[in-house]
């Protein structure tokens, strides 16, 4: 069976992405990794996918006159791979309609909270303030809100006393190693292929 082909989109040092990479060349992996693509030219995840033999490519966002013509680039090449999944991770960009349409239900993001709490930014020091007694990670396929659509897997670690957003992070990026390879195997699985 063929291996389902996904685009991971990033912003910056890609640590997911790299997990990504590795958990689709493992034998039997239902996916690959076949492009890696930024909005930031200088994100230093682009040289880990390249070195890993993944095809990246930035297209900077700041050279388009708004959010939809940047999307309407990134679609090209997209198609242009053969994608058939999209995994955002550290795509630090909020989506429009045209693209989060285009690719409804096959357009993965790992959020670093347990939503639906903490939709959006600086996740782990709103948990700590909360006084939440545990913290982790969510996997969920892109909708039109931020951080709100169906929930595919999400895995849990207790807040330490001593935590600080910083230690919590690095906590929590373990888990999202671990936890986004195996909802992005569940949903090459899954996809619907013509």
């Amino acid at each position: 069976m063929a291996k389902a082909r996904v685009a991971v989109l990033i912003s910056g040092a890609g640590s997911n992405m790299a997990a990504l990479i590795d958990a689709g060349l493992a034998p039997g992996a239902p996916y690959e990794v076949v492009l890696v693509l930024s909005n930031r030219p200088d994100a230093g995840g682009l040289a880990i996918a390249e070195a890993k033999g993944v095809t990246a490519r930035a297209i900077d966002h700041r050279d388009f006159s708004d959010r939809e013509s940047h999307e309407r680039a990134l679609h090209v090449v997209l198609g242009e791979a053969d994608v058939q999944l999209i995994a955002l991770a550290g795509y630090m960009r909020l989506l429009t309609p045209w693209l989060v349409d285009r690719w409804e239900g096959r357009m993965l993001n790992i959020h670093p909270s347990l939503l639906p709490l903490y939709p959006g930014l600086d996740t782990h020091a709103r948990a700590i303030a909360a006084g939440d007694a545990e913290a982790g990670c969510t996997v969920h396929r892109v909708t039109r809100g931020v951080d709100e659509g169906p929930i595919l897997g999400q895995a849990r670690c207790p807040i330490l006393p001593d935590d600080t957003p910083e230690s919590l992070a690095e906590r929590v990026k373990v888990l999202e190693h671990d936890l986004y390879p195996r909802c992005l195997a569940d949903a090459a699985r899954n996809l619907s292929r013509p």
